[in-house]
This record gives structure tokens, sequence and C-alpha cells, in this order.
């Protein structure tokens, strides 16, 4: 007999015009055809219910885990279990989605038949760390599940002071501006740090992310530990009988109002002719003229990748973008992609000697000096390396002789190996 509960604060989560978690939950709750799924979903309803008459959360970590893993699966055990015994065990495992996010619908069918027979049903496409969020099971089915969906393909991804998982965007595929090969860079990395993902040993958590142009579709800058993001570096292509076409559909002033003056560094100006004119030295890759006049405008030939370091959220010292390590690196050759992976080995063993406990490499970065994590992972420094543009326009110009003859020996020194 399934048992159901009084939910007056949630039901009035479904009110108005949004769509609701808890009408989600309530569905599977109401309708679907098993006996336990709708006892655990029931359950959970309730205690949330019991949550929000409170205001105080019931779930408690633990320790859970399948055989020769240490991360993947967050604990959730209720306090109040014995008032909801349906969710007093509602763990949640993290699996790693194909790079990209590209499915099949029989990948999808299969993961939903494998959770119901041993979840709740309750499934999250995609949690933040990027992970398939399979929500809700006991202590005794997650060692079932894991086996069962590791025989036909799936691994579990990241949870703890470990490598997280990794997200790439939809690529080349599907987006004409791609500038790399988003899911190879992807692969790779993952690949190559599956142990560390598995097995946490770190001081916290490391992310990787992959965006093959600079609209960031994966806020790799803002939210990866290391980010590859794909640009250009010679001129921008300019088809300008697509241009005369656009401003002949659009106008003159509006092409002016919403592409020209929106340039951020006024690198854009429409001619007599309805020709573009575009000064690509001044060019940032914003690609908001992109975008706008998405077959008019497009990346240029020389292709490549960026790499940034020590993006997150707020943590100790507040929300940091990456900062620029690597302006452009081009990968065509296998050598080139196994340099990047090398510079991730390198950038993670630096941050598992020299981190604090529960602290980002950005965090790191700002405390010990860039100077001296470009030091430690042997990168030479650079002026492209940027972090945020300079704010005051007078600038100390004693001491660049010095400074400029250290840079032309270390130069000079690389340069004869």
């Amino acid at each position: 007999m399934v048992k159901k509960y009084e939910t007056p604060m949630l039901d009035q989560l479904e009110d108005g015009v949004w769509p609701s978690f808890i009408s989600g939950i309530r569905r599977l709750a109401n309708e679907h055809p098993e006996e336990r799924i709708q006892s655990m979903c029931h359950s959970l309803l309730g205690q949330l219910e019991h949550s929000y008459e409170t205001r105080k959360g019931y779930w408690k970590g633990g320790t859970v885990s399948v055989f020769g893993y240490g991360g993947g699966i967050i604990p959730r055990f209720s306090e109040v279990g014995d008032a909801f015994p349906a969710s007093r065990e509602f763990h949640t495992l993290r699996v790693q989605p194909p790079a990209g996010n590209y499915y099949t619908s029989d990948m999808l069918r299969q993961l939903a038949d494998s959770w119901e027979k041993y979840g709740s049903g309750l499934i999250t496409f995609h949690g933040q760390t990027g992970n398939i969020m399979f929500i809700g099971t006991t202590t005794e089915n997650v060692q079932h599940f894991f086996d069962e969906i590791n025989e036909y393909g799936w691994d579990l991804g990241g949870a703890g002071p470990c490598v997280r998982t990794a997200m790439s965007c939809v690529g080349a595929a599907r987006c004409e501006q791609s500038c790399a090969n988003e899911h190879k860079i992807h692969r790779l990395l993952v690949n190559n740090f599956m142990d560390d993902m598995h097995r946490p040993a770190l001081p916290y958590k490391f992310k990787f992310k992959v965006s093959g142009c600079p609209n960031d579709c994966q806020n790799a800058i803002e939210r990866a530990d290391f980010a590859v993001i794909g640009t250009w570096r010679d001129d921008m292509k300019v088809d300008q009988d697509e241009v005369k076409k656009y401003v002949e559909t659009k106008g003159r002033q509006y092409i002016i109002d919403n592409v020209i003056s929106r340039c951020p560094t006024n690198a854009l100006a429409l001619k007599d002719d309805d020709t573009l004119e575009v000064d690509n030295r001044n060019c940032v890759r914003c690609m908001h003229c992109l975008n706008v006049m998405c077959k008019a405008l497009s990346p240029g030939d020389d292709k490549g990748v960026t790499v940034l370091i020590g993006g997150k959220r707020t943590l100790k010292i507040g929300d940091l973008m990456g900062t620029v390590i690597v302006p452009f690196k081009k990968l065509e050759t296998d050598e080139d992609y196994e340099e990047l992976v090398e510079l991730a080995e390198e950038t993670i063993d630096f941050f598992a000697e020299n981190a604090l406990e529960h602290e980002r490499t950005g965090e790191m970065i700002e405390r010990i000096g860039l100077v001296n994590f470009l030091e430690g992972i042997g990168v030479e420094v650079d002026p492209h390396m940027i972090n945020n543009p300079r704010e005051c326009s007078y600038v100390r110009t004693d001491m660049w002789d010095e400074e400029a003859e250290k840079w032309n020996r270390r130069m000079a020194e690389k340069a004869a190996g």
C-alpha cells in the first residue's frame, strides 16, 4: 500500500505558468506503474514538505561506493527516515555523459530502464558538473545499477575532491563557429585522468570544460579550473555579398545600431557601398557580430585553442574567471594534443602538491601568485596572459629596458634549445 502525504506548501509551487519540479515528481509518484517507485516519490515529497514546515534540511552524508571506486556517488541518508521510510536512503549516482552530450534514443531508453529497475526513476540531464544525475536509490541497489550500466558502456563521474566529469559543447557537428575538435580534446583529457576521477586524492575539485569557439557555450571561462576554448588568430572571414543582403533586408540604421556600435573595440565600420570593414588587429573575438550576421561573417582559417586556468564560482575569495595561460595553440598533430594533456598533468600535479585543503586552482594562484604558478608548471610568462583589462591609464615605465633584456634573453635561450 502506497502511503501518501499532505503537501499544502508544495502545492503552491505548482501554481503559476512556470514548470515546477514538484509536478514532475508528483506525476512519477501518481502515474508510474511500479508501487516501489510510487512510494519513494511520495515519501520524498512528504520529507520535502516537512523541511519546508520546519525550515531545516534532513539529509546527511555517509559512505556509499561501488567496488574499486572512491567517488561518483553522493550518499543521502534521511534523518527522519522513520516518518518517511520509503526515502530513508536516497543516494545519487553521477554518470558521465558522452562528449558533447550526444545520445541515441536507444541509449536513453537503456539507461531509463535500468534506473527504473534499481532506483526512483528521477533523472537529471545534466547536473552542474555535466553528469547524468540518477537521483534516489538504496545502498543495496547502488552496486547492482552500476554493474548493469557499466556492462553496456557507462562509467561513474566525479564527486568529491577529485577530477570532475568534463564537459564539451555540441561542437563542429552542429555549429559553424567551431574552431577545434572539442570531443577529441574532451575524451583525451577524461581518459588520461580517469584514475583521478574515480579515486579522489586532490585538495579539492578540478574541472575541465571545452568550448569550440569564443561564444563559450560551456561557460568554461567562469566554471572550469582548466578551460580550453577554440579561437582563431588570422583575419575574420567576410562575405561582402551576404553583408549587402543583410543591409538590404534590415536597413543601414539597424546594422549600425545592432552590429557596428556594439563592437566593444570599435573594430567594425559600415562603408558607403554597404560593405563591412573589419579592423582585425583590434578584434577581441567577442563573437557578437558573427552571431548576428552568421552568413556574412565567420571565424578565420588559422584555428586553434586558448587555455585558461582558475575559473570557479564563489568559495573562499569569490567568483573568478580563468586566466589566460596559453594565448594560442594549434591542435593539428598527435604531438599537439599530447602537449595539451601534458600541460593538464603539470597543472594537476602542481595543484595537488601546493593547494590548501578545500582550495580551488584559481584561489591557489591568487595566494601564491601567477608567476610562481607558471614557473611551477613550466610555462613562460607571456604578455598576452590576461586576467582582466588594465584599469589605470597611468603605467610605470621605469626598469622596462631591464625587463625587456631579460625577456629577449629568455627567448634567445629558448630558440637555441
